[in-house]
């Protein structure tokens, strides 16, 4: 097992005030709340409101880790967002967190790889930190993917829901920190979770509205399928890194989508649902969010301990894949 060279220190996050249950989408879908339920674990989900924008929450998530660590945002010496809904395409939502910060002295910028994008900018984080061109890293991710989903769809509207999450990455000065990473991408498959429209290859127009694809679109069978293979290898090959077994792992905190991808993954990884965390039956699909929401969560109930092996897992959009080793 290699020494740590960048240490994970101080969380936060945010989640919108405003509740969205099973019961809700009931009244509006051929669905209930027990269908739901029975499928993904989902209970219900955060919706962020029109003043609720992704770089606010990702400015509350973030005022949480500066108090936890004592820092101030002139200390910060870079910003990492992950996001795949960010409040406009230009510039990046980490140049608007810097400017709400006032972290004057930071590099800002995002990654985009769906609900993998926190492990992502972990590995970003780390790599910053490593060549010495950081010292402190922000690490960010902040979803507000209600405004980027079909309410009409069944498929997909009961999956999602709205919050941030953050984590700040700075050299390791006492043996703890990020022990192995992996990560991995399928691009072949992206058209299986996708959003047609949008972007220069079909710019906003009416059409766009109409035919609905400016929203999330999602093959779900085949998604599954491949979220459960590849969380799996990810599992795999980070334990393999790491050179640590699945016993010695205290907790897994998987990407929150669907409880029955993560029963698959604990069970593949060999690792008893008691060292689980789970809140997806709170908050749903986060995206890039739901790894950085349960990691603090982790924190703050107590779940996750100094000293403790944690290992972090997620599955995205791409298709992306990603886990990290860390001890806390």
């Amino acid at each position: 097992m290699r020494r740590p060279i960048v240490e994970l220190v101080g969380t936060g996050s945010y989640t919108p005030p405003r509740v969205v249950t099973n019961d809700e989408f009931s009244k509006l879908l051929a669905t209930s709340d027990q269908w739901i339920r029975d499928r993904t674990g989902i209970r219900e989900r955060r919706v962020a409101g029109p003043s609720e924008t992704n770089a606010c929450m990702a400015q509350a998530a973030a005022k949480h880790v500066l108090a936890d660590t004592g820092l101030t945002p002139l200390d910060l010496d870079a910003i990492v967002v992950a996001t795949c809904s960010p409040d406009r395409l230009l510039p990046s939502q980490a140049c608007d967190l810097q400017a709400l910060l006032g972290a004057t002295n930071a590099a800002a910028f995002d990654v985009g790889a769906a609900c993998t994008g926190f492990m992502y900018a972990l590995n970003v984080a780390e790599g910053l930190v490593a060549a010495e061109q950081a010292r402190n890293v922000l690490v960010v991710a902040s979803e507000k993917l209600t405004t980027i989903t079909d309410w009409t769809d069944r498929t997909t509207a009961v999956l999602f829901g709205d919050g941030a999450g953050a984590t700040l990455a700075r050299p390791s000065a006492n043996g703890r920190g990020i022990l192995a990473s992996y990560m991995r991408s399928d691009g072949t498959l992206a058209e299986l979770l996708y959003r047609p429209g949008g972007g220069a290859d079909h710019p906003p127009d009416e059409q766009l509205l109409k035919d609905h694809s400016y929203f999330i679109k999602m093959a779900g069978r085949e998604v599954f399928k491949a979220a459960v293979l590849s969380m799996a290898d990810a599992c795999d090959k980070v334990l393999e890194r790491a050179g640590l077994t699945a016993g010695q792992i205290d907790l897994l905190i998987p990407h929150q989508a669907n409880i029955r991808i993560i029963e698959a993954t604990a069970k593949h990884a060999g690792i008893p649902m008691d060292k689980v965390f789970v809140n997806v039956e709170r908050y749903g699909n986060t995206s890039a969010a739901s790894v950085a929401i349960a990691l603090d969560e982790a924190v703050r109930t107590g779940r996750l301990q100094p000293g403790m092996k944690v290992l972090l897992v997620a599955f995205g959009a791409g298709f992306t894949w990603a886990s990290l080793a860390v001890q806390w």
